[in-house]
């Protein structure tokens, strides 16, 4: 049999996925006969992908394609999102302190070409934004705040960014770089290269990761203290000052986003557990290893009850009954926690365990997430849902994701309107 093309396969993918959800299609459609309001609810719904393009993920395939393959690839995820009935793209196009747009702030991105700072020879994100557009699909610009590099050599940027030009801007830790989340420079810095992007394209919302100060890494500091002896002396403790800084980080980008555009959306998408329960009384019920609150200084409830994002995606990435972060006990501590804000909930799902190697025998059968969606439904604060990754929504190695459009995705639905 000859090799067939990444191309190739994504069509024949969407072709053959329109065939299996036949039968699937008209059994939703007669459950949407027997729940009535519940169903006209879902007629406004976010389904999303996130599309990552960090290491290569999900797009391009791989660094220094040509333009046309790297369009044709590009389109070719968005078809499969159309034809899995979904209505948003989150792409990734500030990875690593880099753009995938002609930006004055940073550099264009090794991921495109190979080598940092290199003209691809076309404009994705204008591509991009055009493109699924046509298709009815919303695109939001997926940005990294403070991930500078994947690696702790500054002699291996290009030699204009802004790390190597402001060289105390950047800390090493757990192998990586990263900009100071502590300096105000740097909070405003990429503030404004992010806001070039929503100046300049038709973006429909600008979101972020669960990245803010780095996950800890056992042995090792995230060495601010020099900028904590000169900005923190106000604060009780390190940790106080640490969170008012990704506050203001949030808060700013918030406010700089509507004053811009209002109708762009602001998105955030975090590690799950903002405090266990046993640390906090208003935490969830789960035993966390990692808390954001805690351990990456993100206050991600308080981002919620103060309304200063129009959407958060908790990235539940964890089993109906996992015993110490059980999904069935995280989306009710979700919805209850943008409950009476104008705040959208959608939640975040963990395609990419969906038969893989080494995960336990929930992961394994194809419908936990199909049942993740009926959990979610069953609150009236949940609006939708977001795939990781888009590499797995084209590929479904054990029709996960076909289970889920069979079992709750009949037609194609508008997201949201916008708070």
């Amino acid at each position: 049999m000859g090799r067939i093309s990444r191309r190739g396969f994504t069509v024949a993918a969407a072709g053959a996925m329109s065939v299996m959800l036949a039968t699937g299609e008209a059994r939703a459609r007669n459950l949407a006969a027997d729940t009535g309001d519940g169903e006209a609810r879902r007629k406004r719904e976010f389904r999303g992908m996130w599309t990552a393009t960090v290491v290569n993920i999900d797009w391009p395939s791989r660094p220094g394609l040509e333009p046309e393959a790297q369009r044709a690839e590009l389109l070719a995820l968005f078809e499969v999102a159309v034809a899995r009935r979904l209505n948003a793209v989150i792409l990734q196009i500030r990875p690593t302190a880099d753009a995938f747009w002609p930006s004055p702030y940073e550099p264009w991105s090794e991921y495109l070409t190979g080598t940092q700072g290199k003209h691809p020879g076309w404009d994705p994100l204008a591509f991009a934004v055009r493109e699924a557009h046509r298709r009815r699909l919303e695109l939001h610009g997926w940005f990294n705040p403070y991930r500078v590099a994947n690696h702790t050599d500054p002699a291996r940027l290009v030699a204009t960014h802004p790390a190597r030009q402001h060289p105390d801007w950047v800390l090493p830790y757990g192998g990586k770089l990263y900009y100071n989340p502590g300096l105000p420079e740097v909070r405003r810095f990429v503030q404004d290269a992010i806001l070039d992007a929503v100046t300049r394209y038709d973006l429909d919302g600008v979101h972020f990761d669960d990245y803010f100060y780095p996950y800890p890494v056992t042995g090792q500091t995230f060495d601010d203290t020099a900028a904590f002896e000169r900005y923190g002396r106000d604060f009780p403790d390190r940790a106080a000052w640490r969170r008012d800084n990704i506050d203001r980080l949030v808060h700013e980008m918030g406010v700089r986003i509507k004053r811009r555009k209002r109708h762009v959306k602001f998105g955030v998408s975090p590690f799950a557990i903002w405090r266990n329960r046993a640390t906090d009384p208003l935490g969830s019920d789960t035993r966390a290893g990692v808390q954001t609150y805690d351990d990456l200084y993100a206050d991600t409830r308080r981002w919620v009850t103060e309304e200063w994002i129009d959407y958060i995606v908790p990235q539940i990435y964890w089993h109906i009954g996992f015993a110490a972060a059980d999904y069935a006990k995280l989306v009710p501590w979700w919805a209850e926690t943008v409950r009476g804000t104008d705040v959208h909930l959608y939640i975040g799902e963990a395609l990419y365990k969906a038969g893989a190697a080494g995960q336990p025998a929930p992961w394994q059968d194809p419908a936990e997430l199909s049942r993740h969606v009926d959990l979610g439904r069953g609150h009236p604060e949940v609006r939708g849902n977001v795939y990781f990754s888009t590499k797995q929504v084209v590929a479904d190695p054990i029709g996960a994701m076909a289970r889920v459009v069979a079992d709750h995705y009949p037609d194609r639905a508008r997201p949201p309107r916008g708070t």
